[in-house]
């Protein structure tokens, strides 16, 4: 009986294992269904309704009272996120390689705090920020460079974090050799290292791209609204996004109001999925690579 203590007890061991094995598959298998779902009523909701309100005319007129189009909004759009990457970018790369490279540094150990407290701040205090800063503060009024700066701060994390992540998925390999042939560390991690992780950082930008072309919430104290094109000033000009016709005219008694509103939520969806359709076609080419 007691050479047989040992092998029940084996036999217990594996049975818990399955079982807390299927309950997890099972679980995750149960929060797998729910998302699509939810996801899949989103996607028809947004399409089917937006399909329909999608016109020619809504592409090329600018919003007019709470009819229009939103040729100004897609402007807008373009313009505030292209001026958070131009902004981010160079910041956020920059912090990634100084915490990958130089990881075990007072100054690296502090970046990579500031950038996970920088993640969970919640995007309107950013906005709020910006209003008293930028708007309030230094006068610039409801303005590109103010809504664009809000848009850096709230990407600038993301850029920094999965820069870090691809620097730190490079081989080590590579360094060493770099070094032996008496390479420094600026052609080191500039010439070897950067290039290697160049797919995954690229991957980051996208993702950054695809939160900031999302966000309403810090744009609506910093760029404010305008129902007509950009005339090119960086401050005392207020400009129009997607995302705010959404918030505006989905709230409007106006049938084309709401029509302007499911326009924009299909725009911005289709921005948001090609975005992160070739951020995905990014990481698998590095995938194939390795």
């Amino acid at each position: 009986m007691n050479a047989l203590a040992p092998t029940r007890s084996t036999h217990q061991i594996r049975l818990s294992r399955r079982l807390a094995s299927l309950s997890g598959w099972t679980f995750t298998g149960a929060c797998l269904i729910v998302l699509s779902v939810l996801m899949v009523w989103i996607l028809e909701v947004v399409f089917v309704r937006g399909v329909g309100a999608l016109k020619l005319s809504v592409l090329t007129t600018i919003t007019q009272g709470s009819g229009g189009g939103l040729l100004n909004a897609i402007e807008g759009t373009l313009v505030l996120s292209g001026g958070a990457l131009l902004l981010a970018v160079p910041f956020g790369v920059a912090a990634g390689i100084y915490s990958a490279e130089y990881r075990f540094t007072r100054w690296a150990v502090a970046i990579r705090f500031l950038a996970d407290v920088l993640v969970g701040v919640p995007s309107i205090v950013v906005g709020y920020f910006g209003y008293v800063g930028m708007v309030e503060w230094l006068g610039w009024s409801f303005s590109v460079a103010a809504g664009s700066i809000a848009l850096a701060i709230i990407s600038l994390p993301y850029i920094c974090r999965t820069t870090e992540l691809a620097l730190r998925q490079v081989s080590n390999d590579l360094r060493d050799a770099a070094y032996s042939l008496g390479a420094d560390d600026r052609r080191v991690i500039l010439g070897v290292c950067l290039p290697a992780a160049m797919p995954g950082i690229l991957t980051g930008i996208l993702l950054a791209l695809a939160v900031s072309v999302g966000e309403t919430a810090p744009l609506l104290y910093t760029a404010g609204w305008s129902n007509y094109l950009w005339d090119g000033h960086l401050t005392h000009s207020p400009i129009g996004y997607l995302t705010y016709a959404i918030w505006t005219f989905i709230n409007e008694p106006f049938a084309s109001a709401n029509a302007l509103a499911y326009a924009a939520a299909l725009l911005v969806t289709g921005f948001v999925l090609i975005i992160n359709i070739l951020a995905r076609v990014v990481l698998d080419r590095r995938a194939r690579q390795h």
